[in-house]
């Protein structure tokens, strides 16, 4: 029995921390390049909707979180124009963003509340190998998922490569670093920030397809939940780095997952409920302060609009 309520949690932990990790690497991204995007939850809710509208109108999974992705894009594309092009200040522009996406999910949603989303729309999980996925405790868990969180862990996987080991990932971590010497280079600062920004809403966008479409195929108003907020904080705890995300948004999916199952044994729902948040205020006030940044080593430039020609 206590192998099945492991293998149980780990199986619901994988999936609920899929989602965490495509926006934390998105935003990896879009901090690395020096553009601090705090509309992530606005960015996946928008996601999340497309996705659930365009599976009810096509049943198709990937048709849905490909239109998901483009939705998110199109969204980060306002912050980008704010905050590179106006430089206005990165705070208030996503802030913003996320109000946007919330109001607009609400709004255009609620007809949709309660509606669930029909079987051939979903991506289901499956095993990869019958004789793997019945391994006692992580069988499950490791061996039958679905296609979409085996691919999220490619692309941070790949993501992780370009941005450590290319020349284009020295061009996005310069920009993020000093954009002025990235400048003098000869590097375009404001189309790197652009398509960094851009990839950002991107994977927040199929992130949340990922939730209407698989973790809670339905609708319901603010369905993210928060989970974009855990995601600007998850950036913080893996350091700015994709390989690290994976990890640590696969650790706060299990800690979610076990609260779950830690209610039947008699502990607070409201406190086990609480715990993924309280993580996220935690790591979000340690990452706070200039001087603890730095020592975590956060981009030079994080926040920072860009001026040519001004240092």
């Amino acid at each position: 029995m206590q192998a099945e309520l492991i293998s149980s949690v780990l199986w619901i932990g994988l999936r609920s921390g899929t989602p965490l990790l495509l926006a934390t690497v998105g935003e990896i991204y879009a901090e690395r390049s020096g553009i601090l995007n705090l509309g992530i939850e606005g960015m996946m809710i928008i996601g999340a909707f497309t996705a659930f509208a365009v599976g009810q109108a096509t049943s198709s999974p990937w048709l849905a979180m490909a239109a998901a992705a483009a939705a998110g894009l199109a969204a980060s594309l306002i912050h980008a124009f704010i905050s590179i092009h106006l430089r206005g200040n990165q705070v208030v522009s996503g802030l913003a963003l996320t109000m946007f996406g919330l109001g607009l999910t609400s709004v255009a949603g609620g007809t949709f509340v309660g509606a669930a989303l029909p079987r051939e729309a979903r991506i289901i999980p499956s095993p990869l190998s019958e004789e793997l996925a019945a391994i006692p405790v992580i069988g499950k868990a490791l061996f039958d998922q679905d296609p979409f969180l085996y691919l999220s862990i490619l692309i941070s996987v790949l993501l992780w490569f370009v941005l450590y080991k290319t020349k284009l990932g020295i061009v996005i971590r310069s920009v993020g670093e000093n954009p002025a010497a990235a400048d003098a280079l000869g590097v375009n600062v404001y189309a790197v920030r652009y398509a960094c920004t851009a990839l950002g809403g991107a994977l927040a966008g199929m992130a949340g397809s990922y939730i209407t479409l698989s973790l809670r195929p339905g609708w319901v108003e603010n369905i993210t939940a928060g989970r974009g907020w855990i995601a600007v904080a998850l950036t913080i705890f893996a350091l700015w780095d994709p390989l690290k995300a994976i990890a640590g948004s696969y650790l706060f999916g299990i800690v979610e997952a076990g609260t779950y199952n830690l209610q039947p044994l008699g502990f607070s729902q409201w406190l086990l409920n609480a715990i993924p948040y309280v993580l996220t205020v935690v790591i979000l006030v340690a990452g706070a302060t200039e001087t603890m940044r730095k020592k975590m080593g956060a981009p030079a430039a994080l926040g920072v609009p860009y001026v040519r020609g001004e240092k």
